[in-house]
């Protein structure tokens, strides 16, 4: 008698499904819903006519694009109403844009994809598998996001979709109203064309092209392009040179009243009590509200005729607080902790091949290499102070605010309110700066709570920069140990990787959501267990510690510190190898084209580092774009002085070249700000910086040059707006270490 055949365990637990688990496995074959057509009309005004969910042509052929994504000086306005301006053969100068949001066709497909813990080398099936399912449930999902990189990346479709149909429309509409073939007549600069001479606007087709249906719709091939791959001028630009651009701060509806606010000095503090008698007499003061509500900061703000008055009454009000169970809070205890975990345990292993542990207790390694790396909490800092407008009245309520999330503004103001989202009123405006902190909504809680005591008042809440410093989400602190093994050749056999931080997705689930994180995060380890090294013995892996601390989404995430703690390590091991860093690494990425490509690249561009001076290097691939920087520095009265950066870049299609040489600029600036200045620390369960006197952001005469090289590719488009910042630490510390012999092994980079 045969033994019974035993059943794998993905066969049980689908067969234990059933009639359901069929369901769901036929939903998953199916392709993502499309996304050119909203579930309500797009909105028009003026005779305006929508083609689809994303494109409206008024009368004059003015072409408004739904734009879905927020502007914070990241170019993307720009860079998606060229998409549309490309396939639709309109000029750019008839392209304008309207803010929308609210359609789950608006969702952001590509940055929740791209959340995903796997290797970029992996090419199994059940990656392949995981990615097309998490595009169907984040198109179910249509949570409206900018952030992550992500806006052209997951725009290259659509958005190209949306403007070669509403082509194709028109050359219908135009084909029937001359009564002649279709692939007689063709499409340039906003016009229709017919062989015979015969000439029609977009705006004179558009409300027939409504009824058009195509037989095919044709997206252009890149030898195609006419506007894609130019260095093209921003469309906001000349709004923000002469102030006419509005940004979230800028709102001041009718009968605004001002909002200043005070919140717990110490983290996780309560307000215990205050005396609002003593304020209330003050010019101009009308209320006293505590905002204070479940799991957020606890606070009081003092609302007044003008800013100015509610700051003066808000520093006279007297407030005694409970300063909670982090009043002994250190930064040297929460590294204290990381230490301890890293000894005692094993962490989430992120990736692995081979036997690291064997390898390096073997014959076969000559030389054996340990590290301890560290990185502080960074604020973000953002220029346009936190602030938002908020108006509750008969069951409605308007919010005006800066933010890369507007749904989850409108259902937090929502459930604040007590209303239903559909009777909330969003009205967008230009970011002043996000880098990830107007991800979150607590600024919308607060104004909209402070809102329901004014009467139907609109308050304008701001917090000052002191507030904003010592109340942020701010980038996780980070501790990792790192140990490596060389054979005699020099050659890197053994890699072991192991760090210890908070979990960024933990903490903001809940804010956001309202439900625990839990599980890995691949935040925490993004930049080092996905690295493009071919080691034959590797092991990454990570320490959720929980962060007493609030965390949050900083530019460009995890790899900002991890590829300082991971470039800096591949240089000691270079420098060990008695190789320097281009030939290390190259012989370590034989299986990555494009990766030696930006290194020749980087190499091709260098010249000779000037008297005193001397050279780093760092190459890091994140958000799907790789980037190499070499930065040229010198030591000028005991400080860090960088002269030039060289960036290269492969990014994919380079949509607009100007706009990504700006954001290597802008990333370059950014880094360096937090690589020789940046860090928050803590002191008995407080934030120790308080302003830009003591948290240094970069001076305009210590800025470098910034050369930009962007590698050719007709791959799709990858991010951009992060991938620069990574890079440009270890660059930094590569170089300090060339020059002077000390390793710097924590930021921010100091020599004493």
């Amino acid at each position: 008698m045969s033994e019974p055949q035993k059943k794998s365990r993905r066969h049980f637990v689908l067969g234990g499904l059933g009639v359901a688990g069929a369901l769901l496995v036929g939903w998953g074959m199916l392709p993502p819903r499309q996304r050119l057509n909203a579930s309500q009309p797009l909105p028009v005004h003026d005779g305006e006519v929508a083609l689809n969910g994303w494109i409206a042509i008024a009368q004059d052929g003015m072409v408004t694009v739904a734009m879905h994504r927020s502007e914070m000086g990241q170019g993307i306005h720009t860079a998606l109403q060229m998409l549309v301006a490309e396939e639709l053969d309109v000029p750019m100068s008839m392209v304008k844009s309207v803010h929308v949001h609210g359609d789950k066709i608006y969702g952001n497909l590509a940055a929740l994809a791209d959340g995903l813990p796997f290797h970029p080398d992996d090419t199994g099936s059940l990656k392949r598998v995981a990615h097309w399912m998490t595009l169907k449930f984040a198109r179910e999902l249509g949570i409206q996001m900018t952030g992550g990189s992500s806006s052209v990346k997951d725009a290259w479709q659509p958005l190209r979709e949306a403007g070669a149909t509403a082509r194709a429309m028109l050359l219908v509409a135009a084909a029937k109203k001359w009564n002649v073939a279709v692939d007689e007549c063709k499409t340039q600069d906003g016009f229709v064309t017919h062989t015979s001479g015969k000439r029609a606007g977009y705006g004179e087709l558009a409300a027939n092209a409504v009824l058009a249906q195509p037989a095919e719709i044709h997206l252009k091939r890149p030898e195609e392009f006419r506007l894609i791959g130019k260095p093209l001028a921003r469309t906001d630009a000349l709004a923000k040179s002469d102030g006419s651009a509005r940004f979230g701060i800028d709102a001041k509806p009718e009968g605004m009243l001002y909002a200043a606010l005070q919140q717990s000095t110490t983290i996780g503090g309560m307000v215990k009590q205050f005396d609002a008698g003593k304020v209330l007499g003050m010019p101009g003061v009308t209320q006293v509200v505590d905002f204070s509500m479940p799991n957020a900061v606890s606070g009081v703000a003092v609302v007044a005729r003008s800013y100015w008055q509610a700051k003066q009454a808000l520093a006279a009000l007297p407030v005694n607080w409970d300063a909670g169970a982090n009043a002994g809070l250190s930064t040297e205890a929460i590294f204290k902790d990381f230490a301890n975990k890293l000894d005692t345990e094993p962490g989430h292993v992120y990736y692995k091949t081979g036997d690291v542990q064997e390898t390096l207790s073997g014959k076969t390694i000559a030389k054996t290499i340990e590290a301890e790396y560290r990185a502080p909490f960074l604020a973000h800092a953002a220029m346009e102070p936190i602030n938002c407008t908020a108006q509750v009245r008969d069951g409605k309520v308007n919010i005006w605010v800066s933010t890369q999330v507007p749904g989850i503004c409108v259902d937090l103001a929502a459930k604040i309110a007590k209303v239903k989202p559909e009777d909330v009123n969003l009205h967008m405006a230009f970011l002043g700066g996000g880098f990830g902190r107007r991800l979150e909504a607590d600024m919308v809680a607060q104004a909209v709570r402070i809102a329901m005591d004014t009467k139907g008042a609109p308050v304008k809440l701001i917090w000052s920069r002191e507030e904003d410093m010592s109340h942020d989400m701010y980038r996780p602190a980070a501790l990792a140990r790192f140990k490596a093994g060389l054979d005699s050749a020099g050659k890197l056999l053994a890699y072991d990787n192991k760090s210890a931080s908070g979990a960024i997705a933990h903490q903001f689930l809940q804010r956001a959501f309202g439900f625990a994180g839990m599980g890995p995060d691949k935040t925490t380890a993004e930049g080092e267990f996905d690295m493009p090294y071919e080691v034959p013995h590797q092991r990454i892996a990570h320490v959720i510690v929980p962060s007493p601390v609030p965390i949050g989404f900083w530019r460009s995430v995890g790899h900002s510190h991890n590829a300082f703690f991971k470039e800096c390590f591949i240089d000691e091991l270079a420098h060990a190898a008695n190789q320097d860093g281009f030939a290390f690494r190259r012989q370590l990425l034989s299986r990555h084209p494009r990766h030696l490509a930006v290194l020749d690249a980087l190499a091709g561009k260098m010249t000779k580092a000037g008297e005193g001076r001397a050279q780093g290097l760092a190459l890091h691939e994140s958000f799907g774009s790789i980037v190499g920087q070499v930065a040229e520095v010198s030591i000028q009265d005991g400080q860090i002085r960088v002269h030039k950066v060289i960036c290269v870049v492969d990014c994919g299609m380079a949509v607009n070249p100007n706009i990504i040489a700006q954001q290597m600029e802008s990333a370059v600036v950014f880094a360096l700000s937090a690589a020789l200045y940046g860090e928050i620390s803590i002191k008995d369960g407080k934030v120790v910086q308080s302003n830009f006197n003591d948290y240094q952001v970069l001076r305009f005469n210590e800025a470098p040059e910034v050369e930009t090289v962007i590698i050719k590719s007709a791959e799709p488009p990858q991010g951009i707006g992060e991938p620069g910042v990574p890079p440009l630490a270890p660059a930094v510390a590569n170089a300090v270490f060339a020059l002077t012999g000390r390793r710097l092994r924590s930021l921010p980079l100091k020599l004493s």
